[in-house]
């Protein structure tokens, strides 16, 4: 049967020119690069929002924004590098890789792919229009708490309904993987021999599907609070705030996996090659995933120690939080375990592998501690969670996602991006993510609240070092956009199909050649390269 679709011999050689192949292009090919233009846009747009925030704390005192206008600032920044930039990165990872990895022509749903982008960006403008609308924008945290919330003027309901086409978009692109992977393998692609960034994005997708409904409907609840007289959390009509705080939890830390699973995915891919050895114990990273992604649903309270809940309660989401830890630790393991003895290199994508693995583990360190009651009542609301959940969240998913554009980009461009310029945007990320975020864990400890533009002078010197620090992170990042476009422009070294040394072992799409065909990737299937697929 035919194994690769040959160029010219059924369509085309090259893509359609013009704007409008993009708008209407079903191609998951155009639309993962879609994704990951418009993640890099959103990118910047909330990291300067973020160099906004440290530009202000960079002195006690008000020097930049006023408090309201800092608080916005916060709000969107969260806002918008979650469902803006993380999210839709690694949905563009999904759209390029899915397909070649599990021997299909394309998504299962090319159509519903299309709109699912599309309702992106519109997404997006209606998101920070606010910030020009009467009153400003949301100014209450990425968490949208009521009563605060509440205190918001014309831009609320923008901000809600852009929340709900963000999410409307996520559930979408949900769909189309879950019947993809479920009905387009390769014959003789078993489940258990799928790829780990299949298994990862197949669970995430499930995560997707259940939790997106429940943040729609808190946050439509605090439209009707509002806007139509109910009280689902104002006391004075019988409600209660907390009750937000539980909605909004129940998806919000099963989000944090939405993130994180498939930079778990990505890493389990990058470690095994550059170690030229299989990935270990690949069918336990299979169900540790799937235990995460359940747990993920029991353990939402521990966001929430603070509120008055009963003892019992507590122990329980302390000790279901533990649990959580056991797992992940079997997914370090693994891949600690596939470097062990491997004939190990470090090219870029290993090194953000690694970085990964570094921040990830220190930010999961950092979650244990936070897991105790006692403990918790003293960081909570304090630059510790700051810290913390940046490390997780940046540490964790941003570099994942500097790993994978790394490790597929040649295979996209059919050229090998500059390695020099690489490594030093590693470096500099590297360096100035720590001396941003890791002086974040003391001022938390000597007591600095979050979300607050003015501090005490104590303060001042971590202050400063963190500010230099989101500089350095923040203008590094203009390294990579310029590496990515010199391989898209064809500036560097052609590259065979299979790109990395021994990564033919590791995948079906690195038997494709590089670039990849633009249409469809298998025309037919290649049983027997389907059924070696490990």
């Amino acid at each position: 049967m035919a194994t690769v679709a040959e160029h010219g011999e059924h369509h085309e050689s090259s893509p359609p020119k013009g704007w409008l192949r993009w708008v209407t292009t079903t191609n998951h090919k155009d639309i993962g690069t879609l994704y990951l233009t418009f993640a890099l846009i959103m990118f910047f747009v909330g990291g300067a929002m973020a160099l906004v925030i440290r530009a202000e704390l960079y002195k006690p005192g008000l020097q930049l924004v006023d408090p309201h206008f800092f608080n916005q600032m916060v709000t969107l920044h969260a806002l918008i590098m979650v469902f803006g930039a993380v999210m839709p990165a690694f949905a563009g990872f999904a759209n390029w890789m899915i397909p070649p990895m599990i021997g299909a022509p394309d998504m299962a749903l090319p159509r519903l792919n299309n709109w699912s982008f599309w309702l992106l960006p519109f997404a997006a403008l209606l998101l920070s229009s606010t910030l020009f609308m009467d009153g400003g924008a949301v100014a209450a945290g990425w968490t949208l708490y009521p009563p605060l919330v509440l205190q918001t003027g014309n831009a609320l309901p923008f901000t809600i309904f852009s929340v709900h086409l963000l999410g409307l978009s996520s559930i979408l692109a949900s769909i189309n993987i879950i019947v993809t992977i479920f009905n387009l393998r390769a014959p003789g692609m078993t489940m258990m021999k799928m790829p780990m960034f299949c298994w990862t994005w197949l669970i995430t997708a499930f995560l997707l599907i259940m939790v997106m409904p429940v943040l729609a409907g808190a946050v439509t609840m605090l439209l009707t609070d509002k806007y139509f007289q109910t009280s689902f959390f104002n006391p004075a009509g019988g409600g209660d705030p907390v009750l937000f705080q539980h909605l909004f939890w129940f998806f919000g830390h099963p989000e944090v996996y939405i993130i994180i699973l498939p930079a778990f995915g990505i890493i389990s891919h990058v470690i095994p090659t550059f170690a030229r050895k299989p990935l270990f114990g690949k069918n336990s990273m299979v169900y540790a995933t799937a235990v995460i992604g359940f747990l993920s649903f029991i353990v939402w309270s521990h966001h929430q120690y603070t509120v008055g809940m009963p003892v019992p309660a507590e122990l329980y989401f302390m000790y279901s939080t533990m649990l959580i830890a056991v797992p992940t630790g079997v997914k370090v393991f693994n891949w600690l375990a596939t470097m062990w003895k491997g004939s190990l290199t470090f090219e870029t994508p290993m090194l953000n592998a690694l970085g990964f693995l570094i921040l990830f583990v220190i930010g999961g360190f950092t979650g244990i501690m936070m897991s105790q009651v006692p403990a918790d009542l003293y960081y909570h609301d304090n630059y510790f969670i700051v810290a913390h959940f940046h490390y997780t969240l940046v540490g964790g998913g941003v570099f994942a996602i500097f790993a994978g554009i790394y490790y597929w980009l040649p295979k996209w461009t059919g050229i090998m991006y500059d390695e020099r310029l690489g490594k030093l945007h590693f470096w500099l990320s590297f360096l100035g993510f720590n001396v941003l975020f890791f002086p974040q864990h003391f001022l938390g400890l000597a007591g600095m609240p979050r979300r607050i533009p003015d501090y005490a002078l104590q303060f001042t010197e971590f202050n400063q070092i963190s500010t230099v620090g989101a500089f350095i992170f923040g203008f590094a990042q203009l390294l990579l956009v310029y590496v990515v476009y010199q391989a898209i422009r064809g500036v560097g070294e052609r590259v065979n199909s299979e790109v990395w040394e021994g990564a033919k072992s590791h995948g079906l799409e690195w038997n494709l050649p590089s670039p990849m065909p633009y249409h469809h990737s298998f025309e037919g299937i290649d049983i027997q390269k389907a059924i070696a697929c490990e």
